[in-house]
């Protein structure tokens, strides 16, 4: 009971001091409407293109989402020292992590459905499959989190895990089928598609909304809960050594 206690104060603390800040909130409406707006617009091929641009459009506004937020909370911590003393907490780390990076993953799960509300306006989404989309929301929003807390964790400045964030976020954009399939991508190029964790995420979201998925849902998403626990112990493993040890 008292892990659960502290990892609710700890998660209440960063929403009130990151998360619930009003340009942090204008900034998770804004970025998502925005990326929303430029596809649909751009897509050229009036409403009937939504569905085919809305799972790539989601999958980039909890990407940025997260793995912006992280930059900001964990590092910013790290600089200022705070952090430390959430570690001298009788607290597992993994406990404080997992509170740490809830956060993050309630902001970017709440950003993917900006855009998702923004297009029930002007089409019929009835027939997506919120059974397996909804789930896989959730899982691109750990796996995003945890690779910005990674990121966060091997820099020392905000400005450094932004910069270091986008290495991996753009290429990313056009290499794990968001807007276009993979199948079109060079033959050298597709094995790195498949090494990157939000190719599985973009699948199951385009198999939900319009059903042009490749692999098996079950295949996608156990791929991406190995990915998250994959940087979750990548990340602790970095925090013993570089803040602990």
């Amino acid at each position: 009971m008292k892990l659960w206690i502290a990892f609710w104060n700890i998660l209440l603390k960063d929403m009130r001091t990151y998360y619930l800040k009003p340009p942090n909130i204008s900034w998770g409406l804004v970025f998502p409407l925005a990326w929303t707006g430029m596809f649909f617009i751009k897509s050229g091929s009036g409403l009937g293109s939504i569905p085919a641009v809305l799972p790539g459009v989601v999958a980039v506004s909890i990407l940025f989402g997260t793995t912006s937020m992280l930059a900001v909370t964990v590092t910013f911590e790290k600089k200022n020292r705070s952090f430390e003393r959430l570690l001298l907490a009788p607290l597992p780390l993994e406990v404080l992590m997992l509170a740490k990076t809830s956060g993050a993953i309630l902001f970017g799960a709440a950003n993917a459905f900006v855009p998702v509300a923004m297009a029930a306006f002007l089409v019929d989404l009835s027939q997506v499959a919120w059974g397996v989309f909804v789930p896989a929301v959730f899982l691109i929003a750990v796996v995003s989190t945890f690779l910005g807390l990674t990121i966060a964790v091997a820099v020392s400045e905000v400005f450094e895990a932004q910069t270091f964030s986008n290495f991996f976020r753009f290429p990313m954009i056009f290499l794990c089928g968001l807007f276009f399939p993979i199948d079109k991508l060079p033959v050298f190029l597709k094995p790195l598609s498949y090494a990157l964790p939000l190719t599985y995420g973009a699948d199951v979201l385009h198999g939900a909304v319009h059903g042009g998925h490749v692999l098996p849902f079950s295949t996608d998403l156990a791929v991406l809960g190995a990915f998250c626990i994959g940087l979750f112990m990548l990340s602790l493993w970095n925090i013993k050594k570089r803040w602990i040890l």
